[in-house]
């Protein structure tokens, strides 16, 4: 039942493209993975904040200013984690580790989504000098763990 969108996708020019030209893969890798840096620094620096560190820094202004980045890098990390799966789409389907991507990046979306509906509509009580309440400290620590293990499917994909 997916076979035949997989198949069509890699036999489409931007797949055969992505596979043949010696510079178009790598260029695209490291997109992906400069916006994953920026992603992912975005997000660690906030939730180490959540966590504890530097706690004269305001959450509210910490997070205004880091998101912007974290949404900027996903018109990097998007559009490239796209082409790299239209260069071996059959592959990675049935690939475990990049399941296991794909899951620990939704789980990452839903703690995040989870941490803003609950424990963050509270901040304005803990969002400076005091330490968050721990559902937010469980969040932050669960999104670093998560994050931590999205680049590391990632790597391991050269491997598996």
């Amino acid at each position: 039942m997916i076979d035949a969108p997989l198949a069509w996708l890699a036999a489409t020019p931007l797949s055969r493209a992505m596979r043949a030209d010696p510079w178009l893969y790598p260029v695209v890798e490291i997109v992906h993975i400069l916006g994953f840096a920026v992603l992912v620094g975005s997000v660690v620096l906030f939730d180490l904040r959540v966590l504890g560190c530097a706690r004269g820094l305001s959450i509210t202004a910490l997070a205004s200013h880091l998101l912007r980045w974290a949404l900027a890098s996903l018109l990097l990390i998007v559009p490239a984690g796209l082409l790299l799966f239209s260069a071996h789409p059959e592959e990675l389907a049935r690939n475990p580790v990049f399941q296991l991507k794909l899951v620990l990046i939704a789980a990452a979306g839903l703690n995040a989504l989870a941490f803003h509906i609950f424990p963050y509509r509270s901040v304005g009580a803990w969002e400076q000098g005091l330490s968050a309440p721990p559902a937010a400290r469980l969040h932050a620590l669960l999104s670093i763990l998560l994050w931590v293990g999205v680049i590391g499917c990632g790597r391991l994909l050269a491997y598996v």
